[in-house]
């Protein structure tokens, strides 16, 4: 038996950090630039314990692009590095000088915001360059140090000419990335990674107007001058504290944030802890609609103000990914690429913070502002609604805040309903029966039906009411809920008395065998049902279960297996009290049974918005003839 240790051959690591290490080659501008502000805050840092004798100054990074020279300048005014540094932290691979630096200053360090967390960052200039320099002055009185690497294993250290504190990153193009050369594409990768970086970022120059001096004549143009171009805002909203900003602050971030974005958010959260983990934010209600894909992953995950991704799931809870605005925390944990999330209790304390903070400020604004609430209710109930099927914890809070609005604009919680239907809306069986619309224009016959009877009906139209009423089903005793059209009133919810068919069984039978002549479909089930004479004769209902069952189907799970591609089933109730049914069955001629019956199925389908097409074509063409 042999033992011994593997050995990775040098050669083979910058192939690997090329090819493998970052998924996306463009973030090497982002791990440079988390470099330069890591090396700009060690020394603010070290100056204000007074380790540093040298004046921090008003630091900033540049990025440079010299096109013609295939080359990119990243610009620090930072701590820099000796000699010897360079050999520790460039030379040797994954040995992190921001993670030294905090482990030895880990206590007056804590709230430094240094980024720094693994020492691979630098490397992913690689990805891009065939060459890439350093040229650093220490802000110890020591010579500058000069480093050169063509992307293999061997490198040149000399001393050099820089006068100047900090380091500039110098690297030259691969011929397959001069993408990057382009000047566009560099400001957007600024844009999109660095737009909040705490240390300013200059990228070229910009015109500013100054104003005209006094005694300057109306025509004469006013004076400009050339000033450096500040791409990031180094102190955006969520690193202050609530105290210091207004409802204007709040809004005008929302619009640095999402520039394209013209509607203005309903309201805001602003995230503030530090115990048991880091982390700030501010979190925007939009407008949302009722398609959930097209709205997620809108929230911006940034570490210590630097961006990391726009798919914060696992971080967020679910529910919330439809929102908007930004989170923060240094105690997520990532992987080298700071592009996806490992697992980690801390992340699970953030993720129940998060939707105790949303539940929180939800309460608060129904219980200050109901009426605001009310009005708001249309726009944010499908975040409420999915929060409160998939998180039990945000279900107990928002069964308190939840609305249930009425077809006539009245908005209930729960509580406030029960209490209202309760007398009216109790069947035989002791069973809270609430009923409901999801299409108010669609179904009126319905509800106007079930209003007659003194019945409240709500208008539930999101696309996973169905999951929530099945929730609420079975979280609540004896409750249930019916859509409007499920079945006739007196079977939705039904009392001791029951109605007395005018029909005998003879009777019955014979007008059930007239219809199933007349109707050529097998998508409805015959009901002849005992109903007040001045319902209607005949009546299309939709079973509940069925129906819910493949609606929740159809949106995602909670339905029986393959139900969502069942076709629609109905069933036709025929009111055996009406006289128009007695008719019917009276009547000798076929002929006139076929169309009687004909024109009163489709009355009741027109009545449903089932009746299209060829079919209304008929329909009109038979009305017209009944009317001569």
């Amino acid at each position: 038996m042999a033992t011994g240790k593997i050995n990775v051959s040098v050669e083979n690591i910058f192939p690997l950090i090329k090819k493998f290490l970052y998924s996306d080659h463009e973030i090497f501008l982002r791990e440079l630039i988390s470099n330069a502000t890591d090396a700009t805050l060690k020394l603010k840092h070290l100056t204000t314990i007074g380790e540093a004798k040298v004046e921090y100054g008003n630091p900033i990074i540049e990025v440079k692009v010299d096109k013609e020279g295939k080359k990119i300048h990243i610009i620090d005014q930072g701590v820099g590095m000796t000699e010897e540094e360079v050999q520790k932290y460039i030379n040797e691979i994954a040995f992190s000088g921001a993670e030294e630096f905090l482990d030895k200053y880990k206590d007056s360090a804590k709230d430094s915001g240094i980024i720094g967390h693994f020492g691979l960052g630098f490397y992913s200039a690689f990805m891009v360059a065939e060459k890439v320099e350093i040229i650093t002055k220490s802000y110890k009185d020591e010579p500058a140090a000069h480093w050169i690497c063509d992307g293999s294993p061997n490198f040149t250290l000399k001393k050099a000419d820089k006068e100047s504190r900090g380091s500039e990153i110098i690297l030259h193009i691969a011929d397959d990335s001069t993408e990057f050369l382009e000047e566009a594409k560099i400001g957007n990768l600024l844009s999109k990674y660095n737009k909040f970086m705490p240390v300013p970022i200059k990228f070229g120059t910009k015109t500013e107007t100054l104003p005209k001096p006094e005694g300057a004549k109306e025509e004469d143009p006013a004076p400009t001058q050339e000033v450096d171009n500040i791409i990031n805002n180094p102190v955006p909203a969520w690193t202050k504290q609530p105290t210091e900003l207004k409802e204007e602050d709040y809004k005008g971030f929302y619009r640095e944030l999402y520039p394209m974005q013209f509607e203005e958010p309903l309201f805001h959260i602003h995230l503030n802890v530090d115990y048991p983990f880091n982390l700030t934010g501010i979190l925007y209600f939009p407008k949302l609609t009722n398609d959930l894909s097209a709205q997620k992953d809108r929230i911006q995950l940034y570490q210590n103000q630097v961006f990391v991704t726009d798919n914060v799931e696992g971080i967020v809870p679910e529910f919330l990914t439809m929102l908007r605005g930004v989170i923060d925390s240094p105690d997520i944990p990532l992987n080298v690429s700071r592009s996806y999330l490992q697992a980690d209790g801390a992340v699970k304390k953030i993720s129940s913070y998060i939707t105790r903070k949303v539940a929180d400020k939800l309460s608060s604004l129904f219980k200050n502002n109901r009426e605001d609430f009310e009005a708001k209710w249309n726009d944010i109930k499908i975040v409420i609604e999915y929060g409160m099927l998939s998180e039990d914890k945000f279900f107990e809070k928002a069964d308190k805040f939840a609305l249930y609005p009425t077809v006539d604009g009245s908005f209930y919680t729960f509580e406030e309903l029960q209490e209202k239907i309760k007398a009216n809306q109790t069947d035989k069986d002791d069973k809270l029966v609430v009923l409901y619309a999801s299409n108010k224009e669609e179904q009126h016959s319905y509800i106007e039906a079930a209003k007659a009877k003194g019945y409240e009906v709500l208008l539930l139209d999101s696309p996973i009411v169905s999951h929530l009423m099945q929730k609420l089903e079975t979280s609540k005793e004896k409750l249930s809920f019916a859509r409007v059209d499920a079945d006739h009133l007196d079977n939705l919810i039904k009392k001791e008395d029951t109605q007395i068919s005018k029909l005998s069984d003879e009777e019955k039978e014979s007008l059930k065998t007239d219809i199933e002549k007349t109707i050529d479909s097998k998508s409805y089930t015959i009901q002849l049902e005992a109903m007040d004479s001045n319902a209607s004769p005949f009546i299309i209902t939709e079973p509940e279960f069925m129906r819910r069952m493949k609606e929740m189907q159809q949106t995602g799970g909670g339905g029986m297996f393959g139900m969502g591609n069942m076709p629609e089933m109905y069933n036709l109730v025929v009111n055996t009290n009406h006289e128009l049914v007695t008719e019917i069955l009276n009547t000798k001629t076929a002929k006139k049974k076929e169309r009687l019956i004909s024109q009163s199925l489709d009355l009741a389908r027109l009545s449903k918005g089932l009746l299209k097409g060829e079919e209304l074509t008929k329909f009109i063409k038979r009305s017209y003839e009944m009317v001569k």
